[in-house]
């Protein structure tokens, strides 16, 4: 009976972990993409419908019009500096994550949702907010 009721914790507890490990991989390699400044590889992880803002202009695109937005954005400001400097859920369970993002003598804030779906995670809303240094 006790060996029963261990072994449902373990799957349960056990059965959940690839969802975190796929959202902490999918920060991981969004965070690679955006230090390097590809719209191309960052569009891999978005949602098939994403919200990108820019500097409070928030808009809903496809995967592939953000990759746009996202390759004109790294255009006029490419990367110098990329680091995530918090990662967490909400109250509700969605994965999300805190960046700065440095373009020479100018910082973004860079806040991105990520919905799991699955054993799939993407990012599902992403933004850039310029703050004064």
């Amino acid at each position: 009976m006790v060996m029963n009721r261990v072994l449902i914790v373990a799957v349960l507890f056990f059965g959940s972990l690839p969802a975190w490990a796929q959202t902490g991989n999918v920060v991981d390699l969004v965070k690679e993409s955006i230090k390097a400044g590809s719209a191309k590889e960052l569009a891999k992880h978005l949602n098939t419908s994403v919200d990108v803002t820019i500097d409070g202009k928030p808009e809903t695109y496809s995967r592939a019009q953000a990759e746009f937005v996202l390759r004109d954005f790294f255009k006029a400001n490419p990367p110098s500096e990329f680091n995530i400097i918090h990662q967490g859920q909400s109250k509700g369970g969605q994965p999300f994550a805190i960046g700065q993002y440095k373009s020479g003598s100018n910082a973004f804030r860079v806040w991105m949702k990520i919905k799991v779906s699955g054993n799939q995670s993407l990012v599902q809303e992403i933004s850039f907010t310029s703050i004064k240094e």
